[in-house]
């Protein structure tokens, strides 16, 4: 009875915090809607909420995790169903992207701070070197990922991620202007210039620039109980993470290295892209939200199977590091290992790390006992 009563107990006081924080992100979003980032106070939002000062930051450390929680929860109420068919074309692909990533600007006679909340402004709130890094990183992670479901569309034709940045160049500064001039420029004439981009020969390969200098890690084989039940940010699913393949686990600051883990798998391998930091209520939640969006935006164009073997987890609570023994993780962390068979075959960590540990030969997991067998 006892252990009924204390379980009962957490479930309250779980459900409680629940009532209060959903209370929390209600109220910010209406001091964001009708103040903007910068004018709002905390104290407003406390008042709004009919809480105190305390059981706000209680649940959000600073404004700018409220902000961004808030963005975050936006981006989710956004659900996007699979397209009814895949895009025919190249043009078609980028101008059905655009069109669906242009859906998010601020019509000319809407009030600002609204209009700065639809469209996931973050200006004036990352406004900091460590904040502007893992923007930085952001932007070629979302490259990234556009750029493969580009290259599903037609795998012949090689990488598309300098396409990719340039598609997101044009529309990043089109919600720019959105911001500082709304009503500028038509939507439409945006569309057609990202569709007009697809006859543009980039020349583009993957050649980084350390990848020669990489040597590959020795062979080994280690057991580990990898966490299970962390969602895929592209599909919903749970990860395997057990299965045959690549897992790369990257900070905030390293999250542009993931191309080298989509690059550097064999085929047919899994590729596990997990991003972590050592601050999960600010920097955290800036990943998880540009991460979202840009998969809202793509969900609307490609089928789920445009990513095939790619999975990309927001880590907050560290748990494939802790599960691969990592110390600790920090905006710097660049750790791959090779999974074979359940187990971890090859490691490596710094700069190539996925390069290092996907070149490793397939490890042998008899050797020791054949070594064992032979010293005998």
């Amino acid at each position: 009875m006892a252990y009924e009563g204390a379980a009962m107990a957490r479930l309250t006081r779980a459900q409680q915090q629940e009532r209060t924080r959903s209370a929390v992100l209600a109220a910010a979003r209406e001091e964001f809607v009708q103040r903007g980032y910068t004018p709002a106070k905390v104290d407003r939002i406390a008042e709004r909420a009919e809480l105190t000062r305390g059981a706000v930051y209680s649940n959000f450390p600073s404004k700018r995790a409220l902000y961004l929680a808030v963005l975050v929860a936006m981006v989710e109420e956004t659900a996007t169903a699979e397209p009814a068919r895949p895009p025919v074309s190249l043009e078609d692909a980028l101008g059905e992207f655009a069109r669906t990533w242009l859906d998010r600007l601020p019509l000319a006679d809407e009030d600002a701070p609204g209009g700065r909340l639809r469209l996931r402004s973050l200006a004036g709130v990352v406004d900091d070197d460590r904040g502007r890094a893992v923007l930085a990183q952001l932007a070629r992670l979302e490259a990234l990922l556009l750029a493969v479901g580009l290259e599903s569309h037609d795998p012949v034709a090689g990488r598309r991620v300098r396409l990719a940045e340039l598609v997101l160049t044009l529309l990043g500064g089109a919600g720019a202007l959105a911001e500082t001039a709304p009503g500028f420029g038509d939507p439409f004439d945006r569309v057609r210039a990202c569709r007009h981009l697809a006859g543009l020969d980039l020349a583009d390969t993957w050649a980084p620039a350390h990848a020669p200098y990489v040597e590959p890690t020795e062979p080994r084989h280690e057991s580990w109980t990898p966490p299970a039940g962390l969602p895929d940010q592209i599909t919903g699913d749970p990860v395997d993470l057990a299965a045959d393949g690549l897992v790369t686990v990257l900070g905030a600051r390293r999250l542009g290295a993931a191309e080298e883990t989509v690059r550097s798998a064999r085929p047919g391998e899994q590729v596990t892209v997990v991003a972590v930091t050592d601050d999960p209520a600010e920097t955290g939640r800036l990943v998880r939200l540009r991460v979202r969006d840009l998969l809202t935006c793509l969900r609307g164009v490609f089928p789920a199977d445009a990513w095939p073997s790619l999975r990309l987890v927001v880590d907050d609570g560290a748990l494939v590091a802790s599960a691969l023994g990592l110390a600790g993780v920090d905006d710097e962390t660049e750790t791959a290992v090779r999974v074979q068979g359940g187990a971890i075959v090859a490691r490596a960590a710094g700069r190539g790390a996925a390069v290092s540990a996907a070149g490793a030969a397939p490890a042998d997991p008899l050797a020791d006992f054949r070594k064992g067998r032979a010293g005998a």
